[in-house]
């Protein structure tokens, strides 16, 4: 009857002959922030360079008026859940929001009517005067003004159209290559299995580039309002 009784402190899930019970004991670490460890780990040190070099870039393009107000950190956040949300999505099985355009509309269409509402009511004289470019002939001033509305107006439909159809492309290309390889013989298989690894280090590439393309250009539309 005891050895029944304490016999559920026995490790029993197993996963070829190692004990996974064990695997409880290093729970804890994960509760424990890291912001509290001595030293921090080698991905908190890279990650934090990357942040501060960000930082230095956002600080250079908003311009140094707005870096008080914390605008930086607004854009640096925006990069690092559309970076995590595309590496997510170049594993299996897994779904890739930042590919549809309700995800990217989502996050580029706020921050254009913010940006917009903020110039127009506090900065009209220079929304006006950006309107119309330093130098323009008095003949081509009209169309000038159409031609900088229209693209104002076009500025989050490209930001998010442009997130979306990347992370489309290559997922479709790696899905096409990657259904042809039961009909493939063994020299051609391997030859697929190459190009898909350089496709996914090319896929890897581009959802870090997307995500800083998507922050850049959302700074420095923030940055013509000021």
């Amino acid at each position: 009857m005891m050895t029944n009784l304490f016999s559920v402190f026995d490790p029993s899930s197993n996963f070829i002959n190692i004990p996974m019970n064990w695997l409880s004991t290093f729970l804890s670490l994960l509760m424990i922030p890291s912001i509290y460890w001595i030293i921090p780990s080698r991905y908190m040190m890279m990650w934090n360079k990357i942040m501060m070099n960000l930082h230095k870039e956002f600080k250079v393009l908003i311009g140094f008026k707005s870096i008080n107000n914390g605008s930086t950190f607004m854009f640096i956040s925006l990069f690092s859940l559309i970076m995590f949300n595309n590496f997510m999505g170049l594993f299996p099985y897994i779904f890739t929001s930042t590919s549809h355009l309700s995800m990217t509309l989502t996050l580029a269409l706020p921050l254009w009517l913010s940006f917009m509402m903020y110039g127009w009511i506090n900065n009209s004289k220079f929304m006006f005067a950006h309107l119309v470019p330093q130098g323009t002939p008095p003949i081509l001033m009209p169309f000038m003004i159409c031609i900088e509305t229209i693209s104002n107006l076009i500025r989050p439909g490209t930001l998010s159209v442009r997130l979306a159809a990347n992370m489309i492309a290559g997922h479709l290309l790696l899905t096409l290559l990657g259904n042809t390889g039961s009909n493939l013989n063994f020299y051609l298989l391997t030859m697929l299995i190459i190009t898909q690894m350089l496709l996914l280090m090319l896929e890897s590439a581009v959802a870090i580039i997307q995500s800083y393309v998507f922050s850049v250009l959302s700074s420095l539309y923030s940055s013509e309002i000021n």
